[in-house]
């Protein structure tokens, strides 16, 4: 079985780096198409552009790992199947199972690297990504890991430590200068959420004024307005984004909303994701093989691979429809993200016991 093994991976996975370059290429290309409608904005340039398409590859990569797996596995197959060696290993005795086995251990080894690059590469270079176009669209506005996010505003230069899913912030500075750049006053809040009118309610508030000799005088209060060119909108492109953190920073960030009181569903659907996605990957490769044995001799690799685009087309909309469904009908998060997989699997085990 090893050598079994070590030949339908090494078949698999030449088709599946066949569809990786073509799908990668075609995202890539329609990426840089869309980015090409923001050029100018700002200071938006194309080394901007190419410099932001090519730090959303990995994002890319990860994304379609189940499309491509499920490419891979049918071109791979139906090559085997067109070659009649399909038919010789189950002459030899081999079950469907068995090879169903071995497809399977490829799955997984093509999961793990996926869960890699989701987890150590693609927080890092969506952020990357994120940063390189948001700082050249509005340059009034800089984000540092460190130290939160910094604003102008006006005279003003005002510090966010972190905006919430419902564009509330957190830990908000604002120092506010006069027309000669002296320190006028320095307002710290800890939290604020936008009322109307470019207006925010403050809570929290310690604030210091200067005087001309800049002599310090301190106010405290539990509630302020602030007014501020700032909406909401400016700031919900800062949003932590799902896909921009692993799973292990998911787990910690949701935990965080739940003790700021924040809905933390969305960010628990892309938690399951991440978890389920060795599973969906393989699962991929394991509805590719009915299909398969369903006579590609006679109508061809063309008809498989348009049924495993479809396949791949129809799984992906029943996925993140089904999530979207879950957190609107309040469902529990983990069944948003499990159950279409669970529905698939057992479509992929009753089409292949069709043909065991």
């Amino acid at each position: 079985m090893r050598t079994l093994d070590i030949y339908i991976a090494k078949t698999i996975l030449v088709y599946t780096l066949i569809a990786f370059g073509v799908l990668l290429g075609l995202f890539t290309f329609v990426n840089f198409i869309d980015q090409l409608a923001d050029l100018g904005v700002g200071s938006y340039g194309i080394t901007d552009v190419i410099r932001y398409v090519i730090l959303t590859i990995p994002r890319s990569i990860y994304e379609l790992f189940p499309m491509m797996a499920l490419l891979g596995a049918i071109l791979g197959l139906s090559v085997l199947q067109q070659d009649s060696e399909l038919i010789v290993m189950r002459a030899s005795g081999i079950s469907v199972y068995q090879i169903a086995f071995s497809v399977l251990k490829i799955g997984f080894a093509l999961a793990l690297v996926a869960l890699l690059i989701g987890e150590f590469v693609v927080p890092r270079t969506e952020t990357m990504a994120q940063r390189t176009r948001t700082d050249a669209m509005q340059k009034q506005i800089k984000q540092q890991t460190a130290t939160g996010l910094w604003v102008r505003d006006s005279r003003a230069f005002v510090n966010i430590a972190e905006v919430l899913p419902d564009l509330s912030l957190l830990k908000i500075k604002v120092f506010e200068f006069d027309s000669e750049n002296r320190l006028r006053s320095l307002v710290y809040s800890d939290a604020a959420k936008y009322s109307s009118g470019n207006t925010w309610n403050l809570e929290g508030v310690k604030q210091t004024l200067f005087d001309t000799k800049q002599i310090a005088e301190s106010v405290e209060s539990n509630l302020a307005q602030w007014t501020s060119l700032l909406t909401p909108e400016i700031l919900s492109v800062y949003l932590i984004k799902p896909d921009q953190l692993s799973a292990r920073h998911l787990q910690q960030y949701i935990s965080h909303l739940a003790f700021n009181s924040q809905d933390t569903r969305k960010y628990e659907l892309a938690f399951w994701n991440k978890i389920l996605l060795p599973i969906t990957t393989a699962l991929m490769m394991f509805i590719a093989i009915p299909f398969v044995f369903h006579g590609v001799r006679s109508a061809g690799i063309g008809r498989s691979l348009f049924i495993g685009i479809m396949l791949g087309l129809v799984f992906f909309v029943v996925d993140k429809g089904f999530g979207s469904y879950a957190i609107v009908k309040d469902i529990p998060p983990f069944l948003g993200a499990s159950i279409p997989v669970f529905i698939f699997l057992i479509i992929g085990v009753i089409l292949l016991r069709r043909v065991s």
